[in-house]
């Protein structure tokens, strides 16, 4: 098939190539594995330490802020590199640069956000 289909016909089969040998993989380990459960291996932890009372919990909302000024730096910087090389490229600068403005929008509302919920404080 070397028609329109075929390219997909390509990844279908790497695909099904990568699950196969992941479930391979799986499979000899579960089959070569020794399997002694005992009550002490059952038993759940944290940090080698026993658990004490109920295993609920609450964080605070400030953690998951945290993790979200993370994903809006890390993206930032994931895609300022590539637009920097195709910026470069004949025909794409306005586009380009206007693609990344509204970019950068997005950006500067995250950091907006982060301003006012006061977790850009070194406290």
């Amino acid at each position: 098939m070397n028609g329109y289909f075929g390219s997909y016909l390509v990844v279908a089969v790497l695909l099904l190539i990568g699950l196969a040998i992941v479930a391979g993989a799986l499979l000899a380990n579960r089959l070569l594995r020794p399997s002694r459960p005992t009550p002490d291996k059952l038993l759940t932890y944290e940090c080698g330490v026993d658990p004490v009372g109920e295993g609920w919990a609450q964080s605070q909302i400030r953690y998951y802020v945290f993790t979200y000024l993370y994903v809006v730096f890390a993206v930032d910087a994931v895609f300022l590199f590539p637009w920097a090389t195709v910026f470069a490229a004949p025909g794409f600068g306005m586009t380009t640069l206007v693609e990344m403005f509204v970019f950068l929008g997005f950006i500067g509302i995250g950091i907006l956000y982060a301003w006012r919920k006061r977790v850009l404080a070194w406290t």
